[in-house]
């Protein structure tokens, strides 16, 4: 099989699962389970879909949920430490809530907040909520926001970790014709070891990583 695992680019891959819309591939170096582009939606086609998120600073459950990924994350950092919301969204909202206890915060989205001079920058902290799974290359957005990463720097992401091949025929998440990757707690520790960084999991779908 010549397909190249998106995010280590390994060609040892297995078929994972069908159902009657996609196939599913799990990288066997570093257990990945990722979508084939021949899937995969056309930017402007993904984009509607993101048109219908109503997310706001205002939404009281909204802001519990993204708490916990920055609740543990705002405990690991220096007063007034400099933060990227990488994949921010249509309705923005990490950037208030870490304003509030005194972070700085620029917003990044290639649909919502494409501000190239964002990525030129170097920060304290990266989060990535709900936008991994997004991802048709995750190995280059990955190493880009390494790069972007202040040494003992952190990387915050949410998303919904895949368990076993059960689980995942009835997960509700692979059906989001958006969702194209999912990782698993071994492919979390996987990428730990590739960029050098201590990883910690705070919940089931929250991953804290901190930069070497």
């Amino acid at each position: 099989m010549n397909i190249a695992c998106p995010l280590c680019t390994s060609h040892h891959i297995e078929h994972y699962y069908r159902d009657k819309k996609r196939t599913y591939q799990r990288c066997l170096q570093c257990n990945l389970i990722f979508v084939p582009d021949e899937y995969h939606l056309a930017q402007a086609q993904e984009k509607q879909v993101y048109d219908f998120h109503e997310n706001s600073l205002q939404d009281a459950g909204y802001r519990k949920f993204l708490d916990k990924l920055l609740a543990p994350l705002s405990q690991r950092l220096a007063p007034h430490a400099r933060g990227l919301d990488f994949g921010c969204g249509p309705g923005p909202t990490i950037k208030p809530m870490m304003e509030e206890q005194g972070f700085s915060v620029n917003n990044y989205d290639i649909y919502y907040a494409n501000n190239p001079a964002a990525l030129s920058r170097h920060y304290d902290f990266i989060t990535c909520t709900e936008a991994i799974e997004h991802f048709s290359r995750p190995g280059k957005e990955l190493s880009r926001l390494d790069s972007l990463l202040e040494s003992g720097g952190f990387l915050g992401i949410m998303t919904k970790r895949a368990t076993t091949k059960d689980a995942f025929s009835q997960w509700h998440y692979k059906n989001d014709p958006t969702h194209i990757c999912f990782f698993s707690e071994a492919t979390f520790r996987w990428l730990a070891d590739w960029l050098n960084y201590d990883v910690d999991f705070p919940g089931n779908d929250t991953v804290i990583l901190q930069k070497r």
